[in-house]
């Protein structure tokens, strides 16, 4: 089974964190934290960084890091590092999300999210 090595980013803003729906694929409509692959080379600090400002328009601070997943889809295994992080500069902008929300701990679990990203939020909800 092929290992897809992606970085996720916890946007956070005071106790909000920004969450995008998948608008394509497989898992459309599936709820996740905005990131992506990295590139061979690449830093997942980086990767965090090119991916934002790719899908979102919008710079990003990468802060501390939370943990990484690893997570069994059927087809392949994802490896996904996270970090919280936080906006510089921009509005994100969905350029290929199909929806965006900010949520808190009263409405982190009212979305659809995908297996891999749920395990992240059974780490992070205490830190909201």
């Amino acid at each position: 089974m092929k290992t897809i090595k992606v970085v996720a980013a916890v946007i956070r803003d005071g106790d909000k964190i920004f969450a995008t729906a998948r608008g394509y694929g497989e898992h459309k409509g599936m709820w996740e934290f905005p990131g992506g692959k990295i590139e061979p080379g690449e830093t997942p600090e980086a990767a965090l960084k090119r991916e934002i400002l790719e899908e979102l328009d919008t710079e990003i601070e990468v802060g501390d890091y939370i943990t990484t997943i690893e997570y069994d889809y059927p087809s392949f295994h994802l490896s996904m590092e996270c970090f919280w992080c936080t906006i510089l500069k921009g509005n994100l902008v969905l350029k290929e999300a199909g929806d965006s929300k900010w949520l808190t701990s009263d409405t982190i679990r009212s979305v659809n999210w995908l297996p891999a990203d749920i395990e992240l939020i059974n780490i992070i909800e205490k830190g909201l």
